[in-house]
């Protein structure tokens, strides 16, 4: 059974982590293919979102797998295969997995459809749009073992959430149901498991209706100017928005409201 599903049609990118016996825990050959899927989907221009979630109802991701991804990340034990042999080579295809970066600038949308817990936390915390099922938690657990939540949440949860809320994540380790989790703006929505997939399909439908290059480049903005003063902040979004300005889609647009029609974006 391949760990990791992915398609593309649409304009939509579609990546599901397919290890539900194993409450979909992150292995050597998840992080190489998911590495190599966020590589493939910044390079196609026909790709304007990507829908990720977990196959199941047990869970969205509970991290890494303790016995397969963690001993080669520590380097307690030799590569047994091809995936662990690539990831002992290159460690930091983690944190490409996990997009642990300020470089893609694609919009992802979540559907969890389950308890996200440890790196699988850290994983939602990179995309940009949440919809979860009414039974999901999300927690950090890497305190209670030791370790730092070291995927990128450490960074992450200030920007997304107040001081308080961030700190109670990442210090507490306590599991956070899915309505904490829209209190505090960890998720955008809450419902039904039936109703989990329609409604993020449907968001990243809406998302498809955008130019590609105005959808990258807003995405592109809000990532490089966080937390910048407001000068500079100011310089990114201008330089975006100039940069925007010189695509085809920057004239389709404005033309097809004029003529009552919709628009036919290219990305270009």
């Amino acid at each position: 059974m391949t760990p990791i599903l992915f398609e593309k049609g649409d304009g939509i990118a579609r990546v599901t982590l397919n290890r539900p016996e194993k409450r979909n825990a992150l292995t050597p050959e998840m992080v190489v293919r998911l590495a190599a899927i966020w590589d493939e989907v910044a390079d196609d221009d026909e790709v304007r979102v990507v829908l990720v979630t977990g196959a199941g109802e047990k869970a969205f991701c509970s991290g890494g797998d303790l016995g397969a991804l963690i001993p080669i990340m520590m380097r307690t034990r030799e590569p047994a295969d091809e995936w662990e042999e690539r990831l002992a080579a290159r460690r930091s295809l983690l944190h490409a997995a996990l997009l642990r970066n300020d470089t893609f600038f694609k919009p992802v949308v979540a559907a969890v459809n389950g308890p996200a817990a440890a790196g699988g936390t850290e994983f939602l915390l990179s995309t940009d749009i949440r919809v979860a099922a009414t039974h999901a938690t999300f927690t950090l657990t890497e305190v209670r073992r030791g370790l730092i939540a070291g995927g990128g949440s450490l960074a992450r949860l200030t920007r997304q959430l107040s001081w308080a809320d961030a700190m109670e994540v990442a210090l507490v380790a306590e599991p956070i149901d899915a309505g904490h989790a829209l209190r505090i703006g960890l998720v955008n929505r809450v419902v039904a498991p039936e109703d989990l997939l329609a409604t993020a399909e449907g968001m990243a439908r809406s998302i498809c209706l955008g130019a590609p290059v105005a959808l990258a480049k807003s995405k592109e903005a809000m990532i490089r100017s966080n937390g910048r003063p407001l000068d500079e902040a100011f310089a990114i979004e201008t330089e975006c928005v100039v940069a925007n300005a010189r695509t085809e889609d920057a004239r389709e647009g404005p033309r097809a409201f004029m003529e009552k029609r919709e628009p036919v974006f290219r990305g270009r």
